[in-house]
């Protein structure tokens, strides 16, 4: 699956920027909209979309987009409650009863033949293929083999897609979340009855803070962790930002002094001020072609890493190696590892949490007398200190017009001052 453009450093770029004119980018902006999960009491696909709707997304334009997803046969309910004290948007999506379980392929196909935009498309389908992920590690079997029971449902499908038009309505660029509470007890689910949190949710809980605690019940839904580690960058403390929106989603169990509900936090963070946890998986080889070097990085960066790269070291017996080094978020962490015991002739690999702290950055267009070229751009405390133009862009301008390469790159930043007016 094609993954989004990525900056610089590796970063996505933010999918609510793709097709926007280069004016519309911003090209003094600072912060970046983030939105940001408290779970005390758990998550659900139906809780976050009422904390979304709470937090400002216009009911009647969400329905108006869900329509665009050209399936029938469901009603969707918005209702103010109380949980413990605290008014709270609680949604339902009703459907008639459904007698056939969905292969992730047919998920995606009523996905990808909606009229919705490309950007909403591609996060819920992100969303899907990840449960299918966590349930085939489940039950041992490929994705393509496995059939969803309770998160293929209609009301789930709405539930996914429903966040993922909420998200892209708000414009988010970055989201993080607070550990999850998961609950305690047990749940029955169509393979029998489980602990809580059950299996597929352990799953999708790799290398994220949870906790449980003894109130009962299955507070974390396979829905509600598929979307969240899906979408979140960061866990933990919420980070520094002014609040724009507030909102709280509504779970339908009941519980004395105990608010069973989601907030979201919506504010603008300081891009320059941006810090996440990373993960740095390294391994040492001295027993490699050197050709299968570049296929290993290129492999990293198809999977997700943010950055990688070799570095030549002296191993036992005086034998010249190679440490290999792979920059990546938790949730890249299996594949990435997975990958390198494939694609080397390492035994064993380690990994260790680094800090990171990424400038404000972002992609602008400027047009030159060789024709469009992109730019990115780094800020520190509002200030740009960095301008790069895409050195691919800017070779293939200069074949096509004859020109030496640092004629194209001068056109670029002369268009540059000229925009910043």
């Amino acid at each position: 699956m094609p993954r989004p453009p990525r900056f610089f450093d590796g970063s996505r770029r933010p999918e609510t920027t793709e097709g926007r004119a280069p004016e519309l980018l911003g090209l003094f902006r600072t912060t970046m909209k983030t939105l940001y999960f408290e779970c005390p009491a758990g998550a659900s696909g139906d809780m976050i979309l009422g904390a979304m709707v709470a937090a400002g997304v216009n009911v009647g334009v969400l329905t108006a987009q869900l329509a665009l997803l050209g399936v029938d046969g469901y009603a969707i309910n918005f209702d103010k409650v109380d949980r413990a004290g605290i008014t709270a948007t609680h949604v339902v999506v009703k459907t008639a009863p459904e007698d056939k379980h969905r292969h992730l392929s047919d998920i995606i196909k009523i996905i990808s033949s909606s009229q919705l935009a490309e950007g909403i498309k591609d996060r819920a389908t992100k969303i899907f293929l990840r449960l299918a992920e966590a349930e085939a590690r489940v039950h041992n079997e490929p994705i393509a083999k496995v059939h969803f029971h309770e998160v293929g449902a209609l009301d789930a499908i709405i539930d996914v897609v429903g966040a993922a038009i909420c998200f892209d309505l708000l414009g988010i660029e970055r989201f993080a979340c607070s550990p999850l509470h998961v609950g305690s007890g047990t749940v029955v689910m169509d393979h029998g009855e489980f602990p809580v949190p059950p299996p597929a949710v352990v799953e999708l809980l790799k290398d994220v803070p949870f906790y449980s605690t003894e109130i009962q019940g299955e507070l974390l839904t396979p829905t509600g962790a598929a979307i969240i580690t899906t979408v979140c960058s960061h866990y933990g403390a919420a980070p520094k930002m002014k609040i724009a929106q507030t909102g709280y989603g509504a779970g339908t169990r009941q519980y004395e002094d105990f608010p069973n509900v989601l907030r979201v936090v919506i504010g603008e963070e300081n891009e320059a001020a941006a810090e996440e946890r990373l993960l740095m998986i390294e391994t040492n080889v001295d027993d490699m072609a050197p050709q299968y070097f570049g296929h290993v990085m290129d492999r990293a960066f198809e999977l997700g890493a943010l950055d990688c790269y070799f570095t030549p070291i002296q191993m036992k017996k005086n034998r010249p190696g190679v440490l290999i080094s792979v920059l990546c978020r938790s949730e890249e962490r299996e594949p990435l590892t997975e990958m390198l015991f494939a694609e080397t002739t390492t035994l064993g690999v380690r990994s260790y949490e680094v800090e990171r702290r990424a400038l404000g950055r972002e992609i602008v267009r400027v047009e030159t007398e060789y024709g469009s070229i992109d730019v990115k751009l780094a800020r520190l405390n509002g200030h740009i200190v960095n301008e790069m133009p895409e050195y691919e862009q800017c070779r293939n301008a200069a074949r096509s017009a004859s020109v030496p390469l640092r004629a194209v790159e001068d056109a670029v930043k002369l268009a540059l001052l000229k925009q910043k007016g």
